[in-house]
């Protein structure tokens, strides 16, 4: 059932278990793409694991449906900063801040 999945990828998520989570988070948006906290959370997933590339790819998926979700533009100008985009990130992250993104 994918709630019970939902609720598993959280606990692993907040035990910092990235990758599993990922790795059912993953299953859930493949068979649902269209929420976005599912795939949101995926990203962050990527992100704390340090698969910054599927991380950004994640995000600018919840950005293709939902272009004004301040926290997955905040958290795309981060991926993009450690991935050594600087620049790139600067942009997403004053469009964050100008949705109201805490942190930006």
């Amino acid at each position: 059932m994918a709630a019970d999945r939902w609720a598993r990828a959280q606990l692993f998520f907040e035990a910092k278990d990235f990758a599993a989570a990922a790795r059912i988070l993953r299953g859930l948006v493949d068979e649902d793409p269209q929420p976005v906290a599912p795939r949101l959370l995926l990203a962050r997933a990527y992100y704390h694991s340090a698969q910054l590339g599927r991380a950004e790819a994640e995000l600018r998926a919840v950005l293709d449906r939902d272009p004004v979700e301040a926290y997955a533009r905040l958290m795309l100008g981060r991926t993009l900063e450690r991935q050594g985009r600087a620049d790139d990130g600067a942009g997403q992250l004053r469009i964050a801040a100008a949705l109201g993104a805490d942190g930006a």
